[in-house]
């Protein structure tokens, strides 16, 4: 992994992690329609499931999200922001991503896998949407 995006994890995790759930939470209020209220129920269930679960995952990913995003990280050519990066990339950084959380969707409590395989199929758009924002607080921490 790149030193920039590592150096996320020793720093300050908490202020990523925290700037992360962020995302999350706007990215499910962005969301329209009846797919939107899909995100909407699913995302609120998961909460009161397990309180904090969204911090709690956020957190413990983390290193794994960095990696998945250190090799675009380290492609960006100079004087292009992150997201603008991740979002000409969008495909790439949308499976590298998501990757992560299949991966930890296939050891999760089946309740919480089973709200997040309702949600998969359309996860890379979701993600997608959700790149400009997650490259800006990658941005923001690493400098």
């Amino acid at each position: 992994m790149s030193d920039s995006l590592q150096s996320l994890l020793d720093t300050d995790r908490d202020g990523v992690v925290a700037d992360l759930v962020g995302v999350i939470d706007a990215e499910v209020s962005d969301k329209k329609g009846l797919g939107g209220a899909a995100v909407k129920t699913a995302y609120a269930a998961a909460q009161k499931f397990k309180p904090g679960v969204i911090t709690s995952a956020t957190n413990h990913m983390l290193p794994d999200f960095l990696a998945a995003l250190a090799p675009l990280w380290d492609s960006r050519p100079a004087g292009v922001s992150f997201p603008d990066h991740l979002t000409a990339n969008a495909d790439a950084a949308s499976e590298a991503l998501l990757t992560v959380t299949d991966d930890q969707a296939a050891t999760a409590n089946p309740a919480l896998a089973k709200v997040y395989g309702s949600l998969r199929g359309k996860g890379k758009g979701h993600v997608s949407t959700a790149l400009p924002r997650v490259g800006a607080v990658i941005e923001k921490h690493a400098g």
